[in-house]
């Protein structure tokens, strides 16, 4: 598993500081990461892919310096959005994945094989040829998993990948999260999702509150909650 270090990060939008003094390192398979609204934990999260980088301190995947080595990390390391309306760009399900791997150097035939092997995973394959946009929410957020996932990166980072679904949907973009063989950082406040995770990190007010096991970590979360 990729090895993920935060070292004293602290990161500021103007005069607000949204993360300071965070230590971490992430080692585990299935993590975690609650808090309440503007917390800091989606800051924390798009810095592990270089989305963001920090005002101080240092983010390292793999020892890559995220400020420094952003594409190499970004080929490490798959982001999936709240809403996948973000992340779908073509007109058709089977032109987004292929769209993915457009600089993958891969051969058409290797292309078309990735796809059509995402699109059975994700029971998708009678819709390949329907436009993107009619697919229900679930389908769509199954839909931007696959288009990271196409890509082989060793860790997903899922920032509230269930927040705009319903129940059924929510649960089987959970169950697709839980399938995969890489590393996976989940943001979510859907704490039902962090059932049977390694570690679970609670991000209050721009700081580690808690870093343990999920029933813990969710007390800690609640507490906090008031």
């Amino acid at each position: 598993m990729p090895e993920i270090v935060f070292d004293a990060v602290r990161h500021a939008f103007g005069e607000r500081t949204v993360l300071s003094g965070v230590d971490l390192r992430i080692t585990e398979r299935r993590v975690g990461i609650i808090g309440a609204n503007g917390s800091g934990k989606s800051t924390l999260a798009r810095m592990i892919n270089g989305l963001l980088t920090p005002s101080s301190g240092r983010v390292t995947v793999d020892g890559l310096d995220v400020a420094r080595k952003g594409a190499q990390v970004r080929r490490k390391v798959g982001f999936v959005f709240t809403d996948p309306d973000t992340q779908i760009v073509m007109p058709t399900v089977a032109e987004d994945l292929a769209f993915s791997l457009r600089r993958s150097g891969l051969s058409k035939g290797e292309i078309s094989a990735r796809v059509w092997a995402m699109l059975v995973r994700f029971q998708l394959a009678d819709h390949a040829e329907h436009p993107a946009h009619l697919l229900s929410g679930g389908q769509k957020q199954l839909l931007a998993l696959g288009a990271v996932l196409i890509r082989e990166p060793e860790l997903i980072i899922a920032d509230e990948p269930t927040t705009l679904l319903d129940l059924r949907n929510a649960r089987v973009v959970s169950e697709a999260l839980d399938a995969t063989r890489q590393q996976v950082i989940v943001v979510t406040h859907q704490l039902g999702l962090l059932d049977g995770f390694d570690r679970v990190i609670v991000i209050d007010e721009g700081r580690v509150a808690f870093d343990g096991t999920p029933g813990d970590a969710v007390g800690t979360y609640r507490a906090l909650a008031g």
